[in-house]
């Protein structure tokens, strides 16, 4: 008989050090929701399951901006709408999440897929720096809006693409500060986000 207890090697233990191996999760916090889907109906448990397997199969980086989504290219880049004359560059996809919650942006956007961090052996090669810059060198990019965190990495990141674009014939701007230093992107409010786009300057 399986043993559900918690313990080592345990259905419900290894469930917990899934949560447990989460993002902001800490131990007690996985095993609070270890219990809360033992606990769920068979279906709904089930449903979760069945929606962690189709992000994990079906979602992908978009061809041009490297946003998640099913198809070649994700809603954002297809969307004949957007100004395609402005690009705004974020670290990951809850970035770009978090702008368009915002509601105040209508370009394009461009997801570096993390940011410089030579300590953790993240340099240029591990992003999509390269990409962002064949996509600027195609023509359509007037404003290169940079769109990192502000904290030491994210503004290392956005001086070493402001200095590869330097030769190239767009404005780089950053956005305003009055987002809160030190602090990731993504938790910042929506009128924070909308001053911090209003307000931006030139880097």
């Amino acid at each position: 008989m399986a043993d559900i207890n918690g313990g080592t090697g345990s259905v419900i233990g290894t469930l917990i050090d899934q949560f447990a191996a989460l993002p902001g999760i800490g131990r007690k916090s996985a095993e609070r929701l270890a219990y809360h889907v033992m606990k769920m109906p068979a279906d709904e448990a089930l449903a979760l399951a069945d929606a962690v397997r189709a992000v994990t199969e079906r979602l992908h980086p978009c061809r041009i901006c490297f946003n998640l989504c099913e198809d070649d290219t994700c809603d954002i880049c297809q969307d004949s709408r957007r100004d395609e004359s402005l690009l705004l560059v974020v670290e990951q996809v809850r970035d770009l999440l978090a702008l368009e919650t915002a509601g105040t942006y209508r370009g394009r956007y461009h997801v570096l897929q993390g940011r410089l961090s030579p300590l953790e052996g993240v340099g240029v090669e591990q992003l999509t720096i390269r990409q962002l810059l064949e996509r600027i060198r195609g023509g359509a990019v007037r404003e290169v809006i940079m769109g990192t965190s502000p904290t030491v990495e994210g503004d290392a990141t956005a001086a070493e693409i402001a200095s590869l674009v330097a030769a190239l014939p767009v404005d780089v701007t950053r956005l305003a500060r009055g987002l809160v230093v030190g602090s990731p992107l993504e938790q910042a409010n929506k009128a924070m986000l909308a001053d911090a786009l209003s307000g931006r300057q030139r880097l």
